[in-house]
């Protein structure tokens, strides 16, 4: 579609943002459904962050994507937070109504998602999760609103523990989940409540870039048949967590691409309102 005097603006907000799909996936859906809209990433500096949003008012913009370092900087500036990004303590989406911005989180949104397209339901589950940063927070947030009964969450102790603390008290505090925070360092405790899960998701960031060759679980026994293994990273397609989830015969092996696609869905949606061709 043309770029004209009625086209409206969607931005990335983000630094660096050169690498971000995000364009790409955005403008194909604009003009399959003939909106006359059109998305750009802008690589913006951490000290212009405020100027950034403003200018989401200013030039009347549908909203943004917000990717690192924003996603927590960003809510003092915004007007309102929906439920789930109140609980995660982040924002991924920005919708201005009229001039009033409304910060959501979709990441949640897109790991439930994929796993409803890959038949996999969460009413009920036991689920243990590894990492709980920028991806793993708002994975279990929407896991537990979604219906997990059990959730495990694992994590490394660094600087980021005390948020995965917390987070484990935000769900047992304002869900029906039961959730228990252990240390990744306690293999046995890993692999014990693995053994128990229904579902294994892992957001630590291992299996891509300089980390390609790593994983958590390098052993196939750790898995059972009767579960899902759901791996974050989305390049590579096949991560080496999934290879040995293969080895293991796993029901279900997902990898981060849907999850990329669903939160992409869910934030057109709230600019659009229409959901993703």
């Amino acid at each position: 579609m043309e770029i004209d005097g009625h086209t409206k603006l969607v931005g990335l907000i983000a630094h660096p943002a050169g690498h971000s799909k995000s364009p790409a996936l955005h403008n194909t859906a604009f003009d399959a459904a003939k909106l006359n809209a059109r998305f750009l990433a802008f690589d913006v500096e951490p000290d212009q962050l405020a100027a950034a949003v403003q200018a989401i008012r200013a030039f009347k913009m549908l909203g943004a994507s917000v990717s690192m370092p924003f996603k927590q900087a960003v809510i003092p500036l915004l007007d309102h937070l929906d439920q789930t990004a109140k609980l995660v303590g982040a924002v991924n989406t920005i919708v201005n109504h009229d001039g009033s911005l409304t910060g959501y989180t979709t990441d949640g949104i897109g790991f439930v998602d994929s796993l409803a397209d890959n038949q996999v339901d969460l009413t009920g589950t036991t689920m243990t999760l590894a990492g709980i940063g920028g991806a793993g927070t708002p994975i279990a947030i929407q896991a537990a609103l979604t219906g997990v009964q059990t959730l495990n969450v694992f994590n490394i102790n660094d600087p980021s523990v005390a948020n995965a603390k917390h987070i484990v008290q935000v769900i047992n505090d304002q869900t029906t989940c039961h959730a228990t925070f252990y240390p990744l360092e306690d293999r046995d405790q890993f692999q014990a409540a693995i053994a128990e899960s229904d579902i294994y998701a892992d957001a630590t960031g291992l299996g891509m870039g300089k980390l390609i060759d790593q994983t958590l679980v390098d052993d196939p026994t750790w898995f059972h048949p009767n579960m899902t293994v759901f791996d974050t990273v989305y390049a590579p397609a096949t991560t080496k967590l999934m290879t040995v989830a293969q080895h293991a015969q796993v029901a279900h092996i997902i990898n981060g691409q849907g999850m990329l696609h669903n939160q992409g869905a869910a934030a057109f949606k709230l600019w659009t309102g229409v959901p993703m061709p």
